[in-house]
Order: C-alpha cells, then sequence, then structure tokens
C-alpha cells in the first residue's frame, strides 16, 4: 500500500478548544477510512504544522492520489472545527523520497 502524508499548517486555535484537539481531530479524520501510521507537530518558520502519514489502498496510481487528495480535505475540513488552518499539502512516498501531489 502506498504510503502519503498530509502537512497543514494551523494559524490559531478556536475559542473553548485545547491544541491537543487538533491532533487529535486530524487523526479521527482520516483513521475513518485509512490506516494511520505516524503522526508530528513541527514549527516551521514559526508556524506550527502538523504531518500525518497514512495508507491508501489502491489499484493504480492515480486512484491512490485521488483517494490520499479527499482523505486529506476531509482532514482539513476536521481540524476546521477546532482551529484556523493554512496551506494543506499532501505527498507521495516514491522510493527513499516524498513527492507532493
Amino acid at each position: 500500500m502506498p504510503s502519503f502524508r498530509a502537512q497543514l499548517d494551523i494559524t490559531g486555535l478556536l475559542p473553548g478548544h485545547p491544541p491537543e484537539a487538533v491532533m487529535d481531530a486530524a487523526e479521527a479524520a482520516l483513521s475513518s477510512a485509512h490506516l494511520v501510521e505516524a503522526k508530528q507537530l513541527d514549527v516551521v518558520a514559526g508556524v506550527p504544522r502538523i504531518t500525518l502519514r497514512f495508507l491508501v489502498e489502491e489499484t493504480d496510481g492515480e486512484t491512490g492520489a485521488r483517494h490520499a487528495i479527499s482523505a486529506a480535505m476531509n482532514m482539513r475540513h476536521a481540524v476546521e472545527r477546532v482551529a484556523t488552518v493554512g496551506s494543506l499539502r499532501v505527498l507521495r512516498r516514491r522510493g527513499n523520497r516524498w513527492e507532493r501531489l
């Protein structure tokens, strides 16, 4: 199964939500349809960024990419219920590197 990453910049929390609600919402959205392999929080140029690595079953490369993008968009919508967000990036593992979709 191909491995993908969804990276989402977090620009703020909505009132009444603790910081951990961001990762909880992201993981719940992705894991409802895909196996989440790893998750992490980084700060890039002063901006928090969550990264979740997940697997997508596919029959061909294009189908897998479409499913991964759809899953990442669902993750973004779930996170928007608890935080304000910035850029979303979806990457696919090819060999020993990550390529942006």
